[in-house]
């Protein structure tokens, strides 16, 4: 476990060392947010912050991993470096546009639809090679209820795709203020750090603890007033190392507990959208997702940022403590 914390603290170091350089960088580009007029009033004094910080803790947690991979093994490892590739796949979407907007000078960047077809396929190849290196199964493991579900591939791979995409999107979402999407999967990505330590797949543990510490170093400088915002660039870079930790240690339904707060905040937005349309304009939250329902409430982005990665921790526990208890049978 020494190398992993090594690890954690490369990663640490880096995104901690590089924060600084980097928001210099982007105020010079003036690569600066635009704030929807439609979110909470208080949120204009960020306008113009910094966007795409996301780009902090990718290279931080990249760094960290090939260096532990030349460390450990001499050379690159199949597992991590998939589960890398995967997430920098999704981040230069999220890059492509956050440039779009930056250079539209507003809050819409890529189209949603050309956003689907490109998350769509670059999930499709993922599956595909974690199924050529034979790390993912078609058997769904459902957890607490200890049972393995065997799907034929054609149904299972659809499947997946609606998963990752979703999950992706749903990471994103929760990026709504300051350091809570950061915050959140810093607890994930621990969870995994001893999920894929249980499985006995080092690489993966290795990804994990990178992560994990290239976010604490991020959170420097996104936490509470933030000085830098990650933008679709971390988001979605965020989402697709999640999703690839989850498929990549063959549990992907491991999501819904551990990702609680992104599924959370998913379905308060759709049941926002789908609420104010069956009733004529009502609304069912002050305002989605439920982390604006709570700031109008007069939550401080602290207090959210707290809780929401308290709850985060809490669901962790129970999903670790049920896996221990099955891997021990």
């Amino acid at each position: 476990m020494k190398f992993e914390i090594a690890v954690f603290c490369i990663a640490l170091f880096i995104s901690t060392l590089i924060g600084g350089p980097v928001i210099h960088f982007l105020r010079k580009l003036k690569f600066g947010q635009k704030i929807l007029e439609i979110g909470p009033k208080w949120h204009l004094s960020k306008q113009y912050t910094p966007t795409m910080g996301g780009i902090i803790f990718i290279i931080g947690t990249a760094a960290a991993i090939i260096i532990a991979d030349y460390i450990a093994y001499r050379s690159l490892d199949y597992r991590n470096m998939s589960v890398l590739i995967f997430a920098l796949s999704f981040s230069a979407i999220g890059f492509f546009d956050d440039l779009t907007k930056i250079r539209k000078k507003q809050n819409l960047g890529l189209t949603a639809i050309q956003k689907l077809l490109l998350q769509v396929a670059v999930a499709a190849v993922f599956i595909a090679a974690l199924r050529l290196f034979g790390f993912l199964t078609p058997n769904l493991y459902v957890p607490f209820f200890e049972i393995t579900v065997p799907l034929p591939w054609g149904l299972f791979a659809p499947f997946a795709i609606f998963v990752i995409v979703g999950a992706v999107n749903a990471v994103n979402l929760t990026d709504g203020i300051d350091g809570l999407a950061a915050s959140v999967t810093f607890v994930v990505a621990l969870f995994f750090a001893g999920v894929s330590s249980l499985l006995s797949v080092p690489a993966l543990t290795v990804f994990s603890m990178a992560l994990s510490g290239s976010l604490l170093g991020f959170l420097f400088y996104n936490f509470n007033p933030a000085k830098v915002f990650m933008g679709d660039t971390g988001a979605l870079f965020l989402g697709g190392a999640v999703c690839g930790l989850a498929f990549a240690c063959d549990m992907p339904l491991i999501l819904v507990p551990v990702g609680i707060i992104y599924v959370v905040e998913t379905v308060s937005d759709i049941l926002q959208v789908g609420y104010y349309k069956l009733s004529g304009g009502k609304r069912l939250f002050k305002m989605a997702p439920l982390h604006h329902h709570f700031e109008m409430c007069g939550w401080s982005e602290k207090k959210i940022v707290f809780v929401f990665s308290l709850i985060t921790a809490v669901f962790c526990i129970f999903t670790w403590f049920g896996l221990t208890a099955a891997y021990s049978m």
